[in-house]
């Protein structure tokens, strides 16, 4: 059985949504599944999960968040090769150039990912909890 690591940064609570939603996906398709907010994971752990899902919001001129998971993704992101993983979060303002910046800089170091993150405007609705639950799912099964 698959063991996935779900690992995610949230400012308002957006990203904490979709990482339940994530969950449920995953543990609905047969995964057993461990949830970190990025202050609790490191590279050392790596080797205890073989597949990551990653949550983190926009920030402010379309980045990843500096202070806690740029850190903390830095240092799993070499340990990715290889790996199978999801990457989602939301937004307030841009047009998700974040997200493909960071699909990209996840196949720069090898990583195989799943799906193309799943983005939502604020707070996700039906449908973007539906996108994040397939999410999960599809990292469990592939």
């Amino acid at each position: 059985m698959d063991k996935i690591a779900i690992v995610y940064w949230s400012g308002t609570g957006n990203t904490e949504d979709m990482c339940k939603y994530v969950q449920e996906g995953a543990k609905s398709a047969g995964a057993e599944v461990n949830v970190f907010t990025a202050d609790k994971f490191s590279a050392s752990m790596v080797s205890q999960y073989t597949k990551f899902a990653f949550g983190c919001p926009s920030m402010g001129d379309e980045v990843l968040e500096e202070e806690v998971f740029e850190p903390m993704f830095t240092s799993v992101e070499k340990s990715l090769s290889g790996k199978k993983i999801a990457i989602f979060g939301s937004y307030g303002w841009g047009d998700g150039e974040w997200m493909r910046n960071w699909e990209q800089r996840c196949k720069n170091v090898g990583a195989v990912l799943v799906s193309g993150g799943v983005i939502a405007n604020e707070t996700p609705n039906k449908a973007e909890a539906e996108d994040c639950r397939n999410l999960g799912s599809c990292l469990a099964k592939n």
